[in-house]
């Protein structure tokens, strides 16, 4: 892997992770490109360290309150809606890690995102703020983030889609979806973390994995910001037609045989 393919990648991941058009279906189709049919678990593993910094970084404050006040009404939403997400990766991990290597089911994702996504945005404008959300809120944005395991489903399309849903403002859907990502992100650090240790890894230089890493940090931070000011006055369909495009797309090329 060169460190031009690094650098692209870890935009690739740091965009992706936060626009809902789905981090894992495009990172798939950017090794696809490259020729890589894997581009190494241990860049993997640091290219989510780079979106978990720029969550960390935007968050601080919110999180560094969870931190000094672990049993906090906060603190117990994240906790409820994380929990959906870990019951459903701990029993089908190697269900969906065989999808996810496969690529078979992409397109038909990218479509069910745009679908949920198209939906969504036609719901009546919510009224909820953070301290509205309730437990069940929290219970079905966290289904919502558990079905995304499914490589191809974006887990901030549909976690924001799932906040329009339960009547939260455009504007909090998308600041609750990227704070729950930061537990969703350190455990998919982790379980990476655990597969290196057992050996199934393969050597990445550290430039390349340096490049990668910071640029997946960097333009995470630019689409969370970005991408909370402008769920205030615009609408998600222009990223379903971006999905439903790149769906029927993938379809046609696998169909074709040239996928």
């Amino acid at each position: 892997m060169t460190k031009i393919e690094a650098f692209i990648l870890g935009i690739i991941q740091g965009l992706t992770e936060f626009l809902p058009i789905s981090s894992t279906g495009h990172l798939y189709l950017g090794r696809l490109t490259f020729g890589l049919e894997e581009a190494g678990l241990f860049l993997d593993t640091m290219l989510h360290i780079g979106t978990l910094i720029a969550v960390l970084v935007v968050y601080q404050k919110e999180l560094l309150y969870i931190v000094r006040h672990p049993f906090s009404r906060l603190s117990l939403i994240l906790i409820i809606g994380t929990i959906p997400a870990v019951v459903v990766g701990l029993l089908f991990e190697d269900f969906f890690d065989s999808i996810s290597k496969s690529g078979s089911t992409i397109g038909w994702e990218f479509l069910a995102t745009g679908c949920i996504m198209f939906v969504a945005d036609g719901v009546k404008n919510g009224y909820k703020k953070l301290d509205d959300l309730s437990y069940t809120d929290a219970v079905v944005i966290g289904s919502f983030q558990a079905a995304a395991i499914f490589p191809a489903l974006s887990r901030s399309g549909l976690t924001i889609a799932a906040g329009l849903f339960r009547k939260l403002d455009r504007e909090t859907a998308a600041y609750f979806s990227f704070l729950l990502s930061t537990p969703a992100i350190l455990g998919g650090i982790i379980l990476q973390g655990k597969e290196m240790f057992g050996g199934h890894v393969e050597a990445v230089s550290f430039t390349s994995l340096a490049i990668g890493t910071i640029s997946a940090a960097l333009f995470g931070y630019f689409a969370i910001v970005s991408m909370v000011n402008f769920l205030k006055k615009h609408s998600l369909k222009m990223f379903s037609y971006y999905v439903w495009a790149l769906g029927f797309l993938i379809l046609l090329l696998q169909y074709s045989g040239v996928m």
